[in-house]
């Protein structure tokens, strides 16, 4: 276990390779369901770099004329979002230790080349509630910050099987994905092999 601020703390390969052959298995059951999509940026509708989908009964998405939100349907089948596989519930029970489930799981996939800039997760009502991401497949470049954009930065690497949990002040951090790392390409498990290089795995409580 590794802190890196107050509140942020890092679990290097918390999911050994049979739990995330395991994880990545419900991961392509919840994406046969709920097909990628990509989402775009408010007011310019650029196209965002990953590739997104979500489980449970809230789904997390963006597009130029709504915005940030999370919405109960698939934008594009209009079908609810697939259950958070029970992998995943435990985990959340396990290391966050909030009395409450998680109601969505932002899956994202990146390709080699993808990225993600500083930015606060603050489209839910309950700042109270944890946020515990999982990762599988290649490694990244995860950056953190503070409760301020131009706050102070630490750098650290996430890899596949790794949980990252941000509570108390770290919930409000500033966080990214400066790039995945080419040297260290660890292919993602067979079921989820050609979607991308990663996917990372964010559990949040909405309301």
């Amino acid at each position: 276990m590794l802190e890196h601020g107050p509140g942020a703390i890092h679990y290097p390969r918390w999911l050994d390779a049979a739990a995330q052959e395991r994880l990545a298995f419900e991961i392509a059951a919840a994406i046969a369901r709920a097909p990628l999509f990509v989402s775009r940026l408010p007011k310019s509708g650029l196209p965002m770099s990953v590739r997104m989908t979500n489980c449970g009964p809230l789904g997390w998405m963006s597009d130029k004329d709504r915005g940030y939100r999370y919405e109960p349907a698939h934008p594009e089948t209009g079908t609810p979002w697939p259950p958070i596989p029970s992998m995943l519930l435990d985990a959340w029970a396990a290391l966050t230790g909030y009395p409450k489930p998680p109601e969505a799981c932002l899956i994202n996939v990146y390709s080699d080349n993808a990225k993600m800039g500083l930015h606060q997760d603050r489209d839910e009502s309950d700042f109270d509630a944890p946020i515990l991401s999982l990762s599988l497949g290649a490694d990244c470049r995860f950056r953190l910050g503070g409760q301020k954009r131009g706050d102070k930065t630490v750098a650290f690497t996430l890899s596949g099987g790794d949980a990252l949990v941000l509570s108390g002040p770290a919930r409000r951090f500033f966080h990214g994905v400066d790039r995945i790392l080419p040297s260290i390409l660890t292919p993602l498990p067979q079921q989820l092999a050609g979607l991308g290089a990663r996917v990372n795995l964010t559990l949040r409580r909405v309301t």
